[in-house]
């Protein structure tokens, strides 16, 4: 008879008992398909004596995470403690240099370390995966790895943080502010007491960070990506999309060019009719473009309970078959440190000034864009009081170094009283 694979989980917060709860459920049906039992023997977090929910007597506690990579009753180890480095890091280098195999959902601690850790693995002949780390209950590893294994992947781009796409959904749908919707949010449980790493777009860009070594073959790289929060964006940007026939969204976008990866996550300007301008609430979407399929569109829930146990307990099955996919699709040795793209492709820009309300602002800001090779597509000034002039422009197709030095430029003017804002106008 085929031994069981024996997990051990760190971690017993929502995920980690969404684990415990998806292999009491349906462990006969994982057996099925994984062509062998799947037992947990061991768990640990920070206090024994917590009512989860869920009945823990039947395994094995250790107090000290660490503790688990060293249990003889231990072949895989769940990670969902969380955290880029400290007992995080240290269990999963302590079970990969064991040949114990990690399943994690640790975006922060892949995004930082992943090349290390891949490494480590595979010198040690264990399996590394992380599908839960990025996009969820989306299969977008699995994708990646193996379905698509065979294109050369063109473009990879996403909404990958479900509280960012629920605060702009709501902030279009009910007309509130960010600070407003952000409160809701918080109460909701869509947001942390800090949400610093979801709104300023750091969560997010852990993510793109490995989709876009998976996809183009190169090592993560998470100090490469340009981030941009979504903290700054206005109702009044919203409304102002709207009526351009567009929609707000932070959107991921990774692509190897000719000068290099780019990786970019900031909120841009999408069409209303597109797949990702379609998309509301706390959805993600990932669409990857390749040679030969051409775009593939996955969308799904991006955290929660079932979605993330979900996403875990597909890498622990793959891994009680026998499938030993590397970390990243492909040996880490293989990977290339990928020179980081310059910047952008040129694209259309959309553009909110706050000005003085005085002859001559606007030419003004006129010669300042022309000044860097800016062309005016449209400029839009509304009605208002007193001596405060709200004017919104949108450029044609320009580098966004040339918008940066032109904006830099007004923005040291008299004639500008607050920071421009500039949205990138994205064809998804």
């Amino acid at each position: 008879m085929t031994q069981p694979l024996r997990i051990a989980i760190a971690g017993l917060g929502t995920v980690g008992v969404g684990v415990v709860r998806m292999v009491t459920a349906h462990g006969d049906r994982m057996a099925a398909r994984a062509g062998r039992a799947i037992e947990i023997t061991a768990v640990s977090a920070r206090s024994r004596t917590k009512d989860r929910g869920v009945d823990l007597s039947p395994y094995g506690w250790e107090d000290d995470p660490v503790a688990l990579a060293r249990r003889d009753d231990v072949d895989l180890i769940v990670e969902v403690m969380g955290g880029e480095d400290g007992p995080a890091k240290v269990l999963t280098e302590t079970a990969l240099g064991s040949g114990k195999h990690v399943v994690t959902a640790n975006k922060a601690m892949m995004a930082r370390h992943g090349q290390a850790l891949a490494e480590l693995a595979e010198a040690n002949g264990a399996v590394l995966r992380y599908e839960a780390a990025v996009a969820g209950g989306i299969p977008i590893m699995k994708a990646l790895t193996e379905g698509l294994a065979g294109n050369g992947i063109e473009r990879v781009m996403g909404v990958m943080n479900g509280t960012c796409n629920y605060i702009l959904t709501q902030m279009e749908q009910t007309g509130a502010d960010y600070a407003d919707v952000l409160m809701k949010a918080q109460q909701l449980g869509y947001a942390e007491a800090d949400p610093a790493f979801d709104v300023g777009g750091i969560d997010a860009a852990h993510k793109l960070a490995l989709l876009a070594a998976t996809s183009f073959g190169t090592r993560v790289d998470f100090d490469g990506v340009q981030i941009e929060g979504i903290e700054q964006v206005s109702l009044a940007d919203i409304e102002q999309a709207r009526e351009m026939g567009y929609r707000v969204k932070l959107l991921g976008i990774a692509r190897m060019g000719e000068d290099g990866l780019e990786q970019r996550m900031q909120p841009v300007l999408v069409p209303a009719s597109s797949s990702v301008g379609r998309l509301d609430g706390v959805t993600n979407m990932v669409i990857v473009e390749g040679d030969f399929v051409g775009r593939t569109v996955f969308t799904g829930p991006g955290a929660g309970e079932g979605p993330t146990a979900s996403a875990i307990l597909g890498d622990v099955i793959d891994i009680a078959r026998g499938l030993t996919v590397p970390a990243f699709g492909q040996p880490a040795g293989t990977l290339i440190a990928a020179n980081r793209a310059a910047t952008a492709g040129p694209a259309s820009h959309y553009l909110r000034l706050t000005l003085t309300d005085a002859p001559g602002t606007l030419a003004q800001v006129a010669q300042a864009l022309a000044k860097h090779g800016i062309s005016i597509n449209r400029m839009r000034q509304n009605d208002h009081e007193g001596e405060i002039a709200p004017v919104l422009i949108v450029t044609h197709n320009c580098a966004r170094t040339d918008l940066d030095a032109a904006l830099a430029e007004i923005a040291g003017s008299p004639a500008s009283l607050a920071a421009p804002v500039a949205l990138r106008i994205e064809e998804v």
